[in-house]
């Protein structure tokens, strides 16, 4: 009798057109290579990289439906054809009807900081991101993480670890009053938690809280389908609805929100802000002109703003979300085979090893996140970056390095590059570097500039 087959394996849904080539190096290539970059995996050039891990902000695999639309770029200066034909589509897919653009979406955070936040005002959120909280602190503003406890423990297995604490966020209340929080910026998923998201039933607490004490609620929606896919499998009442029916969801809850496009919506490079605030929306529009390019452009080619309206209509594909998760879903459970720690539950964009653990016999003030990623980087190309103190910066008033609960290397999967033989080696890598670590060392700071020093800090071998 037949053995019956039992369909468990999935495939990437799309097939490859065009490749890139790369190429494997040597270890002695690699090991001249990091010390020539001060041990930062940001400081590498991308030839020496074998498999780069190191982010998905503009690294991701356009379609040819989205290259088709490059070819149909309207680079007038002045009320380009892609500016209206992205607009209708923010309009649809976000469910606000003011929008400005900008090259990337850390221009976006800026405006806003710099729109919503009087000098010595709080904002308040489900845990720091970098760029967000440096214009927020630029603007005047004093950062408070109100997300639950959970979410700093890298072991616990919380479905929802990017939920607001609503304690901790009537604590500041009461504690600054209303007036003196200039909003609530939210993130779905946390990249900084281990890409875990936020459920609708939170939301739509926070939401209400806000409504009553009258507080702003802002959204940094950069990886919202993540958020939209964990809530669709994860969180009762959502099974059936599409992707597209829980962003525009998410999306009503909120005043406004900003985009890295480089994300969500697979492209090199754009972002935008969005709001249903026209007072907001004019200072936006006036203060792009200033920054961006004109407010029909924010710094932006006429064919990127077309790539990103199709970018919005692939983004919402169930299929698309689902491969990504999927990747990610499948490199934790293959590190999971060796022991190898990393935050639990397995998160949206990427896999983020444990370094506290991993390297357990290297204090936090020797970089043990900063000290890992160099040394997969050495072992086999794979490049993934920190996400620990060095991130964290340091405190604005002390001058003395801020010591996160999570200490963290980030392997982020750009989406529809890297196959799941891709995986393989950089499981094997992280693998072989964790039966030797007892061997590793950690780093001293040699070089740190004034601002976000993760990107261009130096180190040296202890």
């Amino acid at each position: 009798m037949a053995k019956k087959i039992i369909k468990k394996s999935w495939a990437e849904p799309f097939k490859i057109k065009v490749v890139e080539p790369i190429k494997l190096t040597t270890r002695e290539h690699r090991e001249k290579a990091a010390k020539e970059a001060g041990y930062n995996t940001f400081l590498l050039k991308s030839e020496d990289v074998y498999i780069d891990l190191l982010t998905d902000s503009g690294t991701n695999a356009m379609s040819d439906y989205q290259w088709a639309g490059m070819m149909l770029g309207d680079e007038a200066y002045a009320g380009s054809k892609n500016f209206y034909s992205l607009w209708n589509n923010v309009k649809k897919y976000y469910g606000m009807p003011y929008f400005v653009p900008t090259h990337q979406g850390r221009a976006a955070e800026h405006m806003i900081s710099k729109i919503l936040i009087k000098p010595g005002q709080y904002v308040a959120g489900n845990m720091y991101f970098t760029t967000t909280r440096l214009h927020q602190e630029l603007a005047g503003a004093t950062f408070v993480d109100v997300i639950i406890d959970e979410a700093h423990e890298a072991t616990n297995e919380h479905p929802f670890k990017g939920n607001i604490d609503l304690k901790k966020l009537d604590k500041l209340v009461q504690e600054v009053g209303a007036k003196k929080i200039a909003y609530i910026s939210m993130a779905g998923p946390v990249n900084m938690a281990g890409g875990q998201p936020f459920s609708m039933k939170n939301l739509q607490e926070v939401y209400d809280y806000c409504k009553t004490h009258k507080i702003k609620l802002w959204f940094d929606a950069t990886r919202a389908t993540e958020n939209a896919y964990f809530i669709k499998e994860k969180e009762k009442g959502y099974k059936d609805k599409t992707i597209a029916e829980i962003l525009k969801e998410m999306c009503s809850y909120f005043e406004g929100l900003w985009v890295s496009a480089k994300k969500d919506l697979m492209v090199n490079i754009g972002g935008f802000l969005t709001t249903r605030n026209k007072k907001v929306f004019e200072e936006a529009r006036n203060m792009v002109v200033v920054y961006e390019g004109l407010h029909t452009y924010g710094g932006l080619a006429g064919r990127d703003m077309e790539a990103m309206a199709r970018g919005i209509e692939e983004m919402v594909e169930y299929d698309n979300v689902r491969m990504r998760i999927k990747q990610v879903e499948y490199c934790g459970n293959e590190l999971a085979k060796f022991g190898i720690p990393f935050v639990k539950p397995i998160g949206g964009h990427a896999i983020f090893l444990d370094a506290k653990r991993f390297l357990n016999h290297i204090p936090q003030n020797q970089f043990p996140a900063q000290t890992l990623a160099t040394e997969i980087y050495v072992d086999s190309g794979v490049r993934g970056m920190e996400r620990g103190v060095v991130s964290a910066g340091r405190d604005p008033k002390t001058g003395d390095h801020r010591y996160p609960k999570l200490e963290l290397v980030r392997l982020t999967f750009p989406r529809r590059v890297y196959t799941q033989a891709h995986i393989d080696v950089a499981v094997e890598s992280i693998a072989s570097v964790y039966d030797e670590r007892k061997k590793i060392k950690g780093l001293n700071m040699i070089y740190e500039p004034k601002y976000l020093r993760f990107f261009q800090g130096r180190f040296e071998k202890k």
